[in-house]
């Protein structure tokens, strides 16, 4: 874990519950988040993962209650602009948004909009293609700098998200079930990037269903089912049969091999 000292915690709530629709997708939940955490959050679908990465980026607002309250970094109230500076998002929704006629190169600069292509009101200044430029470098495809997006495969596309994610320097990373629609080979190309970067010294927060994604490196699971936190600790602790049988009410043999988990 390389949490850095005198910065102010990725994530502190306590007690917010986030309504979506009708439904609580989370309920009075309590946690706290270091700068520079590696942490996995698993669950089942439907277990809120999702809302809480939504609460994180400021896309869904928990309700007003009694000691329930938030800060990210510190802080309680953000610009969104200015907080989306802060932390790279790799989303399921943003890569359907992004897979476009779109070239790489034009949804990497596209992090320093907000926004998910270059619009004609955009103007990229040389600084930002130079770092976009540099994002792409960074992740090994400066080739598909030119290419349109719905020509990538699904694991080029998503390298290209985490190039856009990167190109502010984030604080942290989040990952939203990063292996969806991937096949087995850009699976194990994500994580090796995943590994990658979190020895960089960037924070990587990754939100799965999967227990095979969760990289050597993360030292802390935490399991959410139903809106509400099941366990939370040390990876070797929260990662056993029995909890994981409870968190997906199925049976479930778990191995390990080289550093990672597979149920």
């Amino acid at each position: 874990m390389l949490v850095h000292l005198g910065v102010a915690p990725l994530l502190e709530l306590e007690k917010v519950s986030v309504m979506r629709g009708e439904r609580a997708a989370l309920r009075g939940v309590s946690l706290h988040l270091e700068a520079g955490e590696h942490v996995c959050i698993l669950g089942p679908n439907g277990c809120g993962k999702s809302t809480l990465i939504k609460t994180i980026t400021r896309e869904c607002y928990p309700l007003a209650g009694d000691g329930s309250w938030m800060r990210i970094l510190g802080r309680e109230r953000w610009d969104i602009f200015e907080l989306r500076s802060h932390l790279g998002i790799v989303t399921p929704d943003l890569l359907s948004s992004c897979t476009t006629d779109s070239t790489g190169r034009d949804v990497v600069l596209s992090g320093f909009f907000s926004s998910t292509r270059i619009f004609p009101h955009h103007h990229p200044e040389a600084e930002h293609v130079s770092r976009a430029e540099a994002a792409l470098a960074r992740l090994g495809i400066s080739h598909l700098a030119d290419r349109a997006v719905m020509q990538m495969s699904s694991g080029e596309a998503k390298r290209t998200l985490i190039a856009r994610a990167l190109v502010h320097e984030p604080h942290t990373l989040l990952f939203d079930e990063p292996s969806n629609a991937l096949d087995i080979a850009a699976q194990f190309q994500l994580r090796d990037t995943m590994r990658e970067l979190a020895r960089s010294g960037l924070a990587i927060l990754l939100v799965t269903h999967h227990v095979s994604e969760i990289i050597p490196e993360m030292e802390r699971v935490i399991l959410l089912q139903d809106g509400g936190i099941l366990a939370d600790g040390p990876k070797e602790k929260v990662l056993t049969e029995e909890n994981l049988q409870a968190l997906f009410r199925t049976e479930v043999r778990l191995h390990r091999s080289d550093g990672f988990f597979y149920a």
